[in-house]
């Protein structure tokens, strides 16, 4: 099957890349808006775009509704924000903040998150997460405005969080993570089984 994209409809796009493109890590995203109400968000468009500087990507991909998500606007508000790496056990509650919640509410509030305060920038970090990166917007890039269209955020990492008990010395021991990962669909996947392959010399 070979399938033009100028012949497929949206809806079409996005199921062929969400299932697809897969496992992908999920960027649950804490930010404050202006006046200074917290609010989280997940986003699976989600990786790294450089290491020296350390720079995360994170894509926002508006709806008809909704075509400036409000993550995307406190950032642009107030250039801070916390990745929150989603692991095993905050699934649920990750899952729980996907709800549609009325502008300016606090998911974090309404659904009772644990949080705590950062150490350089202003938004919470989830309390559970076993690794958060506190960062600053660098730039923002639209790449269309039409819905579904793509907002790449780019952030720099000031600050990383790692719990004791996923870390070796200086380092994380990604066996112990137990980060799951975005499927299609409704779908997640588990990273417990690992295979190693030696690059080649």
């Amino acid at each position: 099957m070979f399938q033009k994209i100028n012949d497929l409809e949206t809806p079409q796009i996005y199921h062929h890349l969400v299932h697809a493109v897969v496992p992908r890590p999920i960027a649950w995203v804490s930010t404050l808006n202006k006046a200074g109400v917290s609010n989280i968000s997940p986003y699976s468009f989600f990786s790294v775009a450089s290491v020296n500087p350390p720079v995360l990507t994170v894509t926002s991909v508006p709806t008809r509704d909704k075509l400036v998500k409000d993550t995307h606007q406190n950032l642009l508000e107030t250039k801070e924000c916390v990745v929150n790496i989603v692991t095993e056990e905050l699934a649920d509650m990750m899952n729980a903040s996907c709800a549609n919640y009325p502008a300016g509410t606090s998911e974090i509030d309404a659904l009772g998150i644990p949080i705590l305060a950062s150490e350089l920038v202003k938004p919470l970090g989830v309390a559970q997460a076993k690794v958060r990166f506190e960062c600053q917007l660098r730039e923002t890039i639209e790449l269309t405005n039409k819905p579904a269209g793509g907002i790449l955020i780019l952030l720099d990492v000031i600050g990383i969080h790692v719990d004791e008990s996923i870390s070796t010395g200086q380092q994380i021991d990604g066996s112990k993570l137990n980060a799951i990962g975005k499927l299609g669909g409704n779908d997640y996947c588990k990273l417990r089984d690992q295979i190693s392959i030696d690059r080649p010399a």
